[in-house]
This record gives C-alpha cells, sequence and structure tokens, in this order.
C-alpha cells in the first residue's frame, strides 16, 4: 500500500517521451489535469534524430514551432538513398509531397527535452526519476498506478479517469496484459556510433539523411548540428548471428563496403563508443482497455528504415489527447470513440508497415516503389506516383489521426489551382 492518499487527475501518462509529452501537453492546454510519470531525468540520450514532416501538424498544435526553429538543429530538407536494383543514388524532396518543406536532425536529448518542459509550462505535473511498479485497479478497469522515486523508500499512489501508456519500448501495459505481437521478418538489430570531420551532400542535400542498402541491411548518415554525424548499420538478428561477427565488427565491415558513407567518412574520426539496440517491430493485439490506452512505441514500433519514430509518436501522442479529453466529456462515448482511435491509429500504422516491406526489395527500381507508395495511399493515381512517394515517406498520410490538418487542406487547394488533383488525405475535406 501507498504511504500517502492517492491524489486523483483527469489523466495520467506514463512516460515523458514525444508521445507522452504531446498527450500530456495537449491535454493540459485544454484545462484537463494531467500528471506524467517519467523514469528518467531530462535531458537524457536517446537514439532517433531524424524528423520528417509528419511531426509539424503535432508541434504546431503545441505552439512550438518558433521554438524549435531557434534551436539551431540542423534543417532536413529531403532524403538521399543509396537504394533500389543496381544501388543508383537518388533524392527526393518534402516540398513536392505536402506543405512542409522541411524536418530536423535533431540531438533527442534536447528535442525531447523541450517537449516535456512544454508540457509542464502549459500545466502537466511532470514528476521525473518516477518508476512506475504496478497498475492500480477498481474491479477490472485501469484506474490508478503505484510508482516509487528514484532513491526512495517509500511508495505512492495516483488515480484517474484514464491512464495513458506512454512508456516507449518498457511497453508497460503491453507487457503487464502480454498483449506484444511481433512482425517476426522485422527482427533487426541497429549499432551505431558517432564521428566528427565526416563530408556533407553537396547544396540542398546538406541536411539530407542518406539511407544506404549494403548486404542484408541498410547504413544510416545523419549529420547534426553539433558537427557531429550518426552513423548507424541495420541488419536481421538472424544475419548478424550467422556472420560470426560482432555487431560492431559487421558494423565497420559494411561502412568499408559501402560507397556514398564510405565516401563522406574518409576523412572522419569516430568520437563515441558503438551503441546497438534491437530494432524489433511489434504492435498489441489491441491498443486499450477498461481505462486505458497505449500510443506511440507503447502501442507499436514500426522499423526505422523511413524514420518515422517520432511522428508515430507525436501523431499518436495528439490523438490520444484528443481521444481522452472526448472520454472525459462524454464516457457513454467511449466504445465508439476508442474504436476510432484503434482504426485510425492501425490504418496509419499499416500503409507505413506495407511500404517498409516492400521497400525493403532490392530487386525493385525507383519507379517501383514509387508505384508502391501510390498503390498504397493513393490506388485511383489522381497524383503522379512520385509525388504519393513523397508523401508518404513524409509521413503525412494520416489514416483518421485528428490533427490539425489545416496546413494540409491548404496545400490542397494550391494544387486545385494549379489545375492538379490532389491525393486524399483521409480525414481532410476535399
Amino acid at each position: 500500500m501507498s504511504d500517502e492518499p492517492a491524489t486523483v487527475y483527469d489523466a495520467i501518462v506514463v512516460g515523458g517521451g514525444p508521445a507522452g509529452a504531446s498527450t500530456a501537453g495537449l491535454l493540459a492546454q485544454e484545462g484537463r489535469s494531467v500528471l506524467v510519470l517519467e523514469r528518467e531525468k531530462f535531458p537524457r540520450y536517446h537514439i532517433g534524430e531524424s524528423l520528417i514532416p509528419g511531426v509539424w501538424p503535432t508541434l504546431d498544435r503545441l505552439g512550438l514551432r518558433e521554438k524549435l526553429d531557434a534551436m539551431g538543429f540542423t534543417k532536413k530538407y529531403g532524403g538521399s538513398l543509396v537504394w533500389g536494383k543496381g544501388r543508383p543514388s537518388w533524392n527526393f524532396s518534402f516540398e513536392d509531397g505536402g506543405p512542409y518543406p522541411y524536418a530536423y536532425q535533431v540531438r533527442r536529448a534536447d528535442f525531447d527535452a523541450l517537449l516535456l518542459s512544454h508540457a509542464r509550462t502549459l500545466g502537466a505535473d511532470v514528476v521525473e526519476e518516477a518508476v512506475v511498479k504496478e497498475p492500480l485497479f477498481t474491479g477490472e478497469r485501469l484506474d490508478g498506478v503505484r510508482y516509487q522515486l528514484r532513491g526512495a523508500d517509500r511508495t505512492l499512489e495516483a488515480r484517474a479517469r484514464i491512464v495513458v501508456d506512454a512508456s516507449g519500448q518498457h511497453r508497460w501495459l503491453g507487457r503487464h496484459f502480454d498483449l506484444v505481437e511481433w512482425h517476426e521478418d522485422l527482427r533487426n538489430i541497429a549499432v551505431w556510433a558517432y564521428y566528427q570531420g565526416c563530408g556533407t551532400l553537396p547544396g540542398r542535400e546538406a541536411g539530407n539523411i542518406l539511407i544506404e542498402h549494403v548486404p542484408g541491411g541498410w547504413l544510416w548518415f545523419i549529420p547534426l548540428s553539433d558537427g557531429t554525424t550518426s552513423i548507424g548499420h541495420v541488419t536481421q538478428t538472424a544475419l548478424l548471428a550467422a556472420s560470426g561477427e560482432s555487431p560492431e565488427q559487421l558494423f565497420t565491415d559494411r561502412v568499408e563496403g559501402s560507397r556514398g558513407v564510405a565516401d563522406l567518412m574518409k576523412s572522419a574520426t569516430r568520437v563515441s563508443a558503438h551503441r546497438a539496440t534491437k530494432d524489433w517491430s511489434y504492435h498489441l493485439r489491441h491498443f486499450h482497455g477498461p481505462g486505458w490506452i497505449a500510443t506511440g512505441d507503447a502501442a507499436a514500433f514500426v522499423d526505422p528504415l523511413l524514420s518515422t519514430g517520432v511522428t508515430l509518436a507525436l501523431r499518436g501522442g495528439s490523438t490520444a489527447a484528443t481521444t481522452v479529453a472526448a472520454l472525459l466529456d462524454d464516457p457513454a462515448s467511449a466504445d465508439a470513440v476508442l474504436k476510432q482511435y484503434e482504426q485510425g491509429y492501425r490504418r496509419f500504422l499499416g500503409g507505413i508497415l506495407d511500404f517498409v516491406r516492400a521497400f525493403y526489395d532490392q530487386s525493385k527500381h525507383r519507379e517501383d516503389y514509387y508505384d508502391e507508395a501510390q498503390q498504397i495511399f493513393d490506388p485511383t493515381a489522381e497524383m503522379p506516383a512520385h509525388i504519393d512517394f513523397v508523401t508518404l515517406v513524409s509521413g503525412l498520410i494520416a489514416g483518421e489521426f485528428t490533427d490539425d490538418m489545416s496546413a494540409v487542406t491548404d496545400h490542397l487547394a494550391k494544387l486545385r489551382e494549379r489545375g492538379a488533383t490532389p491525393p486524399p488525405f483521409p480525414g481532410v475535406p476535399r
């Protein structure tokens, strides 16, 4: 039992990363009482530095564009690839696929700290170094948590009308209820390190992520604003085991055997130890239950090939906040609201996952990838396939996610003015 009486909130959010901070910030912005329990002390290190424009609807809803623009992160206008049959080099530009012409390569410690601090500014109660020990129930309904401050002996309790699991890959409730299902074909491992003295791509592509196919996997090359470059290797865990090499040895072999990445590393010096993590894609069998919902990596994780991680977190957090607000305002609508939340979320995830699988096929040409994107996003071919491709890899297919999509709506109107027929953005008026 707790040593103190429980405090009751409208919502408790477990996890203060992008999904949790955006959920909490948007709820607090509406005047809801929110408690965020984050196990780490921010700022803290995190991988996943490369953003795509799909983050902007949520960041704009939070009012964070000016602050983010002022942080000096590397601007990313698109992506550069050594990819497909024959390993050709090619680029894409975000401005071809939506109203957001750039994203950023960020230091996640600073970016995530900005989001969590902003949630606090908006009115959320944020408790860092708070380790959640167990969920609390009234009957079958989850309505609270028991937690402990790091280094403290006593436990505390908090109660809420709804609990949001935004615990990331800890998958707090997914593990508690045994809901995690793995995508067996995407059991990968990532190994990376940081380098100084790397070259850059020419001109407008200087801030791009470079993604290069190598035998059995791929490399990333992400230029950061502090002068370092994040370089990583992703491969299947089974292929790593079969190679007989350590993750670090295989990383070195693949970098040395690459074309684009190796060329940019001719004068580079490694300035960090290697890090590694399992990139095993998964989803929960369901994203909600009595008294709770899951969002961000706590609900699902998709292979990092398309840099969708933070977009999934922010779009998921934004939709979770809208869903929670609807549940608080009208509990009787819970079945319909939660059904819409899960269906929209799964539709967005499914489109990304289908394309990731198609994109791993190295027997295809660039135009084949364009066609794959069109089949997923714009099956009636109302726009050129390369536009559909850029829209998809920008993270701007929305399913039924309920972000403010006014910028996308405006972009579609401009396309109409030029005589083009815009692609269908689900949930956006045509």
